[in-house]
């Protein structure tokens, strides 16, 4: 979950990697650093902390002609100076960087100790210098490639040496690692967006691939020194693109963007008559589907939670769906009728690639949804739908935990449409699921949110409360405020509270009710006069013109109405503005909820 910038070729400032690092900063924030070749060798500074206490104690104007920077999120070692990459070998001539884990890092480190070798470090990464120094003749590509045999687990390295100023080794399995060149130099980054200020046609390694640049040449191998051939993709959005444009927070710009998200992701997947088009997925058969599994983390597993609710009452399937983690360590059984789907934001989720690879294994096909174009799963799944939702920098998924639900109402009613069960109501369905940038438009900007938030933001828990489809909106809501504002906030489908967690609530635990005019409105409302009865505090999210739910409710946060299957869509930036300003009200940096990253690719 770290992130790397590596830079080699006609000469550039220190600060041009450490903008670089600024870019990937959602990726890891505890401790930075950079390793760079200059006239006398190696230089290295390294900062515990976010990127600008490294910024402040590096020699941003040095001119070099090469080197790395990394930006850290600890999974071995406490962050501290020490254990901040880079990572230089005995000689202090080799500098690597890394992403991901070194399972048999302890029993490498002890042979090395044994050879003489002198670590400075608590990391599984510093191994990966000692390795390559210990393999160094000379030749740093083949000294590369004699560690990466010895290395186990999931990672994505960049080398330097001082001795040999204009060459750069990059290599990946299982950890992202892209590679951008230019008529001047070469770039390497755990993904475009330091990439593109440089150029916008980029190579994505893939699993096994070791890349040798020379100055702005690059040539790319397998493990054993294979040439290999990969495509360039080009990107089509800007630099700014990555910027906050005016706001305050990454994760508010990317809220407010929900629209154009939702737009994006809807492009080429409807006819004219707004009937679903996802031709790709026919060589599926999703006719004859009669199983689906469904295996995803987070947010992403949310999502997919709506999913389940959504397909099951229309189609004649049974969606079984797992947290990923979960899923992978349990028997797979896979037959013709079985279709799984793996959602990842990222593309690099390490347990739910795990999940994949084990269903594909057991020879089963699979769907992928993501985000990222290029990224691993897109790689091993058989076909990929996009999200089409642009950069998330915000850690907390907004944008895309919305466009994760646009692509499987998608692919959803699709379904119905192939086993020929296509009803009117399905018509009217497809028709909001196309005019949804619309309200959403409306809802991010009821300032209602904002000042309710002033007004919850001294409480230490919170219940989130749902029934049916909007289950998964509590959890989603409960997730959202606990990850980012750190309020104990803890979720469950109504009907459970007197089965227990109704035992927490009095004046301190108010209760967040999701409660839209849907057929189980009438059961929620009982729900929210049980929790009231308990003298908890009621925030209710209700139907426009639903002037019962002020009855039982303190606080109300009115929807526009809608098809009862698309409330999570609609009331999914209310519950994200509403963990957000709380966060923003508490003095926390929404965009980097502490302890956590982007992209989760360590088990």
């Amino acid at each position: 979950m770290c992130g790397i910038v590596g830079i080699i070729g006609h000469e550039f400032k220190v600060s041009d990697l450490i903008d670089g690092l600024k870019k990937l900063e959602y990726r890891g924030y505890d401790s930075a650093g950079v390793a760079v070749i200059d006239q006398n060798g190696l230089y290295v500074s390294k900062s515990v902390g976010r990127i600008d206490n490294l910024k402040s104690v590096v020699e941003t104007e040095k001119v070099v002609h090469g080197g790395i920077a990394h930006t850290r999120w600890a999974t071995h070692g406490a962050p501290s100076d020490k254990n901040a990459h880079p990572h230089t070998d005995c000689s202090g001539k080799i500098a690597v960087v890394h992403n991901g884990i070194i399972e048999n890092y302890q029993e490498l480190k002890n042979e090395l100790i044994e050879k003489g070798h002198k670590f400075k470090s608590d990391t599984d990464t510093e191994v990966i210098s000692h390795l390559i120094e210990e393999n160094f003749q000379g030749d740093l590509y083949k000294a590369v490639l004699e560690a990466l045999k010895k290395l186990k687990g999931a990672f994505a390295i960049a080398v330097i040496h001082s001795d040999i100023p204009n060459i750069m080794v990059g290599a990946r399995k299982g950890s992202p690692l892209v590679l951008g060149c230019n008529d001047e130099r070469c770039i390497l980054a755990s993904d475009v967006t330091p990439i593109i200020k440089y150029t916008r046609d980029v190579i994505f390694l893939e699993d096994g691939d070791v890349v040798y640049i020379e100055g702005n040449k690059a040539k790319v191998t397998d493990f054993s020194g294979n040439v290999v051939i990969r495509k360039h993709t080009h990107i089509s959005w800007d630099e700014s693109a990555a910027e906050k444009g005016g706001f305050k927070h990454f994760m508010l710009k990317e809220i407010h963007e929900v629209p154009e998200a939702i737009e994006s992701a809807l492009v080429g997947r409807f006819d004219e008559d707004l009937k679903p088009n996802l031709k790709e997925l026919d060589e599926f058969n999703l006719e004859k589907v009669k199983r689906i599994l469904l295996v995803a983390c987070g947010t992403s597993y949310h999502a997919g939670l709506v999913f389940k609710y959504f397909a099951e009452k229309y189609l004649d399937v049974d969606v079984l769906i797992d947290v990923a983690s979960e899923f992978r360590y349990r028997p797979i059984r896979i037959d013709d009728n079985t279709l799984t789907i793996a959602i990842s934001q990222s593309g690099e989720t390490a347990d739910t690639l795990e999940s994949v690879r084990a269903v594909k294994k057991a020879g089963g096909k699979v769907i992928a949804i993501t985000n990222v174009v290029g990224s691993t799963i897109t790689r091993e799944s058989d076909i990929t739908l996009f999200m089409n939702a642009g950069p998330e920098i915000g850690v907390a998924a907004s944008k895309t935990y919305v466009n994760q639900l646009i692509i499987l109402y998608t692919l959803g009613l699709y379904m119905m449409k192939k086993r020929g069960i296509w009803s009117e109501e399905h018509n009217i369905i497809s028709k909001q699921l196309n005019e949804s940038p619309k309200i959403v438009r409306k809802i991010i900007n009821n300032e209602k949110i904002n000042q309710l938030a002033d007004y919850y933001k001294n409480y230490h828990h919170f219940m989130y409360i749902g029934r049916g489809i909007n289950t998964a909106t509590a959890m989603e809501g409960a997730l959202k405020l606990k990850e980012i504002s750190y309020i104990n906030a803890v979720a469950y489908p109504a009907g459970e509270l007197k089965h227990g967690p109704i035992a927490l609530l009095d004046p301190t635990f108010p209760v967040f009710a999701i409660a839209p005019k849907d057929s189980l409105y009438e059961k929620m409302r009982s729900n929210i006069e049980e929790s009231r009865a308990r003298n908890a505090r009621i925030l209710s999210i209700a139907t426009e013109g639903d002037e019962e739910i002020k009855k039982i409710s303190h606080d109300v946060i009115y929807i526009p109405e809608a098809h009862e299957d698309l409330y999570p869509l609609i009331i999914a930036p209310v519950i994200q503005l509403f963990a957000y300003y709380i966060a923003d009200k508490r003095g926390y940096d929404p965009d980097k909820p502490r302890n956590l990253a982007k992209s989760v690719t360590v088990e």
